[in-house]
């Protein structure tokens, strides 16, 4: 049986599990509205139930009311609660696949439920233990993973129970062949990548300081570049600055987004950006890169760090008056943006070993690849 409610802005999802049934985003004063089914009554009770995530229909003024609210009181961040010895066992909510058909690749948004238990801060990540035993180590457990959280402390259902990550399967092909060895494909991503709601999942942490989103300024600037899956902890700072009304945190500031892709089809949350983009057009920026479909200025490939040289002039300007930049991705990422940026201060005069030098000891610069 499925039946029609109207759910509020303060709502819980903890009950039950929502579909998306229709939106009028043209009227500010809306309260989605979601279909109820009745059998599914927690989160793991339907293997093959698709749960769609509170996502770009939340974006719309007014804000979404999160709970608890005790999330807010803590002053420092939750660090290594579980550790891999004695990890946490959560339950997979459920795993979207969040790219086109044309991406290289597969990418997935994978929602867990920790039931409170495994608290985090925006910006933190998780370890998760793939089942099965190390083959450099028989009999001993696989190795801890790290996955950058892809959501608010909250979580996609504003409850404070969920975490969501953002992989990217790694598949592994044989370079003289051509075909897929799926015996060196990457033992995690393929795990979290093929689990089912209501599968369960080992997971550790949460871990990490650096990728903090700084609080203390809510009218600060903070300039987020990523490539791929690296966008994951823009989210969670993304959903917080403009999705979430948090009472703690009303942002004010700039957040400006540098997304680095291959095509169209391997944006990440593109829908969820281009709201904000359209709700709060003073307070946010977004400008994607997609090396395969655009040219830079001198006609090769667009990659991330040439988008950022057109506007370095502005980049340059916000550093210098206070902003925070945040490095999120592959680390081969990192050579090319810091040529580019180090290319530009040259331009303009700086040395740009004094100018990072400052910036670290400003704490502005935030990097963290894998």
């Amino acid at each position: 049986m499925a039946v029609t409610v109207p759910v509020s802005s303060d709502f819980s999802a903890t009950r039950s599990v929502f579909k998306v049934s229709n939106l009028n985003v043209r009227d500010k004063s809306w309260a989605p509205v979601f279909t109820l089914d009745m059998k599914a009554k927690n989160y793991g009770s339907r293997r093959n139930h698709n749960v769609i995530c509170m996502s770009v229909q939340q974006a719309s003024v007014p804000k979404v009311n999160v709970s608890p609210l005790e999330l807010e009181n803590p002053t420092e961040p939750p660090l290594n609660l579980h550790k891999p010895k004695e990890p946490y066992t959560a339950t997979i909510v459920s795993v979207e696949r969040l790219v086109g058909p044309k991406a290289p690749g597969e990418t997935c948004h994978i929602v867990i439920n920790h039931d409170g238990n495994v608290p985090y801060w925006e910006g933190q990540s998780y370890g998760v233990i793939p089942p099965g035993e190390n083959p450099k180590k028989p009999g001993s457990p696989h190795n801890v993973r790290l996955y950058s959280i892809a959501s608010t402390r909250y979580g996609d259902f504003f409850d404070g129970k969920t975490a969501s990550l953002c992989v990217r399967r790694a598949v592994y092909y044989d370079p003289e062949t051509g075909k897929e060895d799926p015996s060196k494909n990457g033992v995690c991503s393929n795990f979290l990548c093929d689990s089912k709601p209501g599968d369960k999942i080992k997971i550790t942490g949460p871990s990490g300081k650096i990728m903090l989103l700084p609080e203390d300024d809510p009218n600060a600037t903070h300039i987020m570049i990523a490539t791929g899956t690296g966008v994951a902890p823009y989210r969670g700072y993304l959903r917080r600055m403009f999705m979430e009304s948090v009472p703690k945190f009303k942002f004010g500031g700039l957040a400006w987004l540098f997304l680095g892709v291959a095509n169209s089809d391997s944006l990440l949350y593109d829908d969820e950006f281009t709201k904000y983009l359209n709700d709060y057009p003073n307070n946010f920026r977004y400008d994607r890169a997609l090396s395969r479909e655009e040219k830079n200025r001198n006609g090769g490939k667009m990659y991330v760090q040439d988008k950022i040289e057109e506007y370095s002039d502005e980049v340059f300007k916000l550093l210098d008056n206070g902003a925070h930049i945040y490095f999120c991705g592959l680390k081969g990422m990192m050579p090319g943006i810091q040529e580019t940026l180090k290319r530009v201060a040259e331009e303009r005069g700086e040395s740009w070993e004094e100018k990072l030098s400052q910036l670290k000891k400003n704490k502005q610069w935030h990097v963290e690849v894998y």
